[in-house]
């Protein structure tokens, strides 16, 4: 853990920070609105696994059966393009961002400055939900017992 907190300070120089910071404030208006508008027109504007800071088994299936069969493929397909960048990109502005005022804010050695592996967990369960999620859609109508439950977890 402390080699790789000690790696991605490594990668975060002011330059690095400040690129990932501006490539995240760039994304975020640009790209993410046309991302939503585009899953909207297909399955409507209800709630979305990705948009809710809770929910339940049942919950998501009420969002696939909302969906309907082209909003669960069109969600899907998100997930494995669209999502596979987006965590990427809010991931490396946050490691680096973190990286580069931990090693300004605390001594060398200091736990505190493992924080930038924070990040690091927040991409690994943002994917393992999608995946997760993305079963539950493909499935649907089926049920996928545990994998409804874990998205629920990762999330």
């Amino acid at each position: 853990m402390v080699r790789l907190s000690r790696s991605l300070e490594r990668i975060s120089r002011g330059w690095v920070a400040l690129l990932a910071v501006v490539i995240f404030f760039v994304f975020t208006p640009l790209v993410l609105p046309g991302q939503a508008a585009r899953f909207e027109e297909v399955a409507g504007d209800g709630p979305s696994p990705d948009q809710s800071f809770l929910y339940t088994p049942s919950d998501l299936y009420e969002m696939a059966e909302a969906y309907g069969p082209a909003g669960r493929a069109a969600y899907v397909q998100a997930r494995w393009t669209f999502d596979v960048i987006w965590p990427i990109v809010y991931t490396f502005a946050l490691f680096t961002a973190i990286s580069w005022l931990g090693k300004r804010a605390f001594p060398e050695g200091s736990k505190a400055r493992l924080l930038n592996l924070v990040p690091i967990l927040g991409l690994l369960f943002d994917y393992l939900e999608n995946i997760c999620a993305s079963i539950v859609m493909a499935r649907y109508p089926a049920q996928t017992p545990v994998v409804d439950l874990l998205a629920t977890i990762f999330t």
